[in-house]
């Protein structure tokens, strides 16, 4: 199977390749139209900006073809700012449009809490979740960010709270992400990257 990481500069790709490897899951880094449309599955991970990634994406002419290979069926993991760059827009970066595979907004997280969101955290699941299958209940995964995907719709299975319920899983048809990091979240991490990959070869 081809998995592809999608290449925009991400700073968490490497270690998103590391967590594959160990896992026995070859992948290579996909930087140019005809590589995204040669793929079987696609991972976008993302750490930094909202409007640095999008804009990044259409430098490198990749939101068309990206938009073109999830309609088409090819899954798709988004990682943090992977996810959020899923959404129509988001607060950090007003005029930069997202993906646009889900229609909501990314919001900045109340500062009720401690920001960033950072460290270690639980998710309360909604709805059954494929990446989660296998993960226990009380697990623990690693969080980044100070903004996130409030409303999903029926997209979210997990939510996690912190300052405000947020979206930490969502998974609509060949569309996945987390809102943690895998890469960093130990075995349960290394579980949901599992069950992606598992699920994407089905599609094959």
């Amino acid at each position: 199977m081809n998995i592809a990481l999608v290449e925009y500069g991400a700073g968490n790709l490497p270690s998103v390749e590391r967590a594959l490897t160990r896992l026995g899951v070859e992948s290579r880094r996909a930087s140019t139209p005809e590589m995204l449309a040669s793929c079987d599955a696609l991972i976008l991970p993302g750490v930094g900006h909202f409007g640095a990634l999008m804009r990044s994406l259409t430098e490198r002419s990749l939101v068309k073809p990206l938009r073109d290979a999830v309609a088409s069926g090819v899954p798709l993991l988004g990682i943090c700012l992977g996810l959020q760059a899923m959404f129509a827009a988001s607060d950090e970066a007003i005029g930069d449009a997202g993906l646009g595979l889900f229609p909501q907004n990314v919001s900045a997280l109340p500062p009720t809490g401690r920001l960033p969101h950072m460290g270690w955290n639980q998710l309360r699941r909604v709805r059954h979740s494929v990446l989660l299958e296998g993960v226990p209940q009380d697990a623990y995964f690693y969080f980044a960010h100070s903004y996130a995907a409030l409303d999903a719709g029926e997209a979210a299975v997990a939510l996690c709270d912190h300052s405000a319920s947020f979206v930490a899983v969502l998974e609509q048809e060949n569309v996945f992400a987390a809102q943690f990091h895998p890469e960093k979240s130990g075995p349960a991490g290394a579980q949901v990257l599992s069950n992606f990959v598992r699920r994407a070869g089905k599609k094959q």
